[in-house]
């Protein structure tokens, strides 16, 4: 009862500081690795899962290694926010679609964004790629689509 009051309250603030004509989930972006500590990329995390199950709007993490990319997106499948649909498309594989609880694409995401730089390159045995990994909440209009 006491997290949710708290959920509310910084909502509340963050729209309060928010200019009319910018959307509440615009500055929701971020390169992976960051130099936040946990605490806050899963704040940060909660107020996308927040947003997309309010807004018309998807988290998108891209990953890039050396030849490859991959993109996962995450849209609400439902009102209430427990069921979210997730599209993950590889180069080389192609798109893959599924439906996934709430919970899953929390855990996803957490781990996505608290990775260290190479842990993704080091398993594939790849080298680092030159652009960062991202994550992004973005209109669902704006998405790719299979």
């Amino acid at each position: 009862m006491a997290s949710e009051q708290r959920r509310k309250t910084r909502a509340a603030d963050h729209a309060g500081t928010t200019p009319d004509d910018e959307a509440p989930w615009a500055d929701l972006e971020m390169a992976v690795p960051t130099d936040r500590d946990h605490a806050s990329v899963v704040a940060l995390l909660e107020c996308a899962l927040v947003e997309l199950t309010h807004e018309t709007v998807g988290a998108v993490f891209i990953s890039r290694q050396v030849g490859r990319s991959t993109r996962t997106q995450y849209v609400a499948a439902d009102d209430v926010g427990e069921q979210f649909q997730k599209r993950h498309f590889d180069d080389r594989l192609g798109w893959h679609e599924t439906t996934v609880p709430r919970r899953t694409v929390r855990d996803e995401l957490i781990t996505q964004l608290t990775q260290s730089s190479s842990t993704s390159a080091e398993r594939l045995g790849e080298g680092a790629t030159s652009e960062p990994d991202t994550f992004v909440v973005k209109p669902v209009r704006e998405l790719q689509t299979p």
